[in-house]
């Protein structure tokens, strides 16, 4: 198990994930609650519900690295059976146990985050609902007897940290709902994408040990990405260094940043 000892754990993702301001709120005041009663920092499923882009997943995993616990990333979209959560029978061809309980027992924490990604999208068979299984794991009094069917035995998965993502409420049963704390997460604001245009730019210098080019961007280089996705964004400006060094400059110029008109057109998100 694993608690930060401060609330300031949580600081760095209102920088990193600017627009997750309200989910970050909430987790600081019920992380400083269970720091001052010395419980585990454990809370109600999340659903991140917004466009795809936003930084749902990229949020979840930046979650468990401050929070200092590991991470699991399970994509619900076309799931068709729920033996990938709740594992297979042994008596089946290559049978194996679930994500769930391979990440408890095969991990080293009780706590990890688990993000559940598209969770509106989930299918099933007559045999098998993907949603069947969080019924159980998303309430805290039945997830502590958490049964995986490849091992054959009960697993106490109650201190799991759930963030589902959606990109709307439609097709997720009413009953779920009620079992998560829904969040809308919206787009970055033009002030938070030059913010996170400056990180991922930062972040590519150290990655490319590059010491001769401006660490500063122009505005104009951050007009040319504001609306573009930090994934896309990170490629813009790794090619737009490339051009930078070809013509032997030591600065990022607006004409070296050549995005893509359909990707410009997006709403920016991770």
């Amino acid at each position: 198990m694993t608690t930060p000892s401060s609330t300031g754990a949580l600081e760095p993702l209102y920088e990193d994930c600017p627009n997750f301001g309200e989910v970050l709120d909430d987790l600081k005041r019920y992380l400083g609650l269970a720091i001052a009663g010395g419980a585990s920092f454990n809370l109600m499923p999340v659903l991140l519900l917004g466009d795809p882009g936003v930084g749902k997943t990229h949020f979840g995993k930046r979650l468990a690295s401050v929070l200092g616990t590991e991470f699991e990333f399970i994509s619900m979209n076309a799931l068709s059976a729920g033996f990938v959560i709740t594992g297979s029978s042994s008596t089946w061809k290559g049978a194996k146990c679930g994500k769930v309980a391979e990440r408890l027992v095969k991990g080293k924490f009780a706590n990890p985050v688990v993000l559940l990604d598209e969770v509106e999208k989930a299918t099933g068979s007559t045999q098998s609902d993907p949603m069947a299984a969080l019924y159980q794991l998303l309430e805290p009094e039945t997830s502590r007897a958490f049964h995986d069917e490849f091992i054959d035995v009960d697993l106490d998965a109650s201190q799991v940290f759930w963030v589902l993502t959606a990109n709307s409420l439609e097709g997720i049963p009413t009953a779920l709902l009620s079992r998560m704390a829904v969040y809308e997460v919206p787009a970055p604001n033009n002030e938070q994408a030059a913010a996170i245009a400056r990180r991922v730019y930062a972040g590519l210098l150290r990655e490319l040990n590059i010491k001769h080019i401006d660490a500063d961007l122009a505005d104009g280089v951050l007009d040319k990405l504001s609306d573009v996705s930090p994934r896309e964004m990170r490629k813009a400006l790794l090619d737009g260094l490339g051009h930078a060094v070809a013509a032997g400059r030591d600065a990022l110029v607006p004409e070296d940043v050549r995005v893509k008109a359909d990707l410009a057109r997006r709403r920016i998100g991770f």
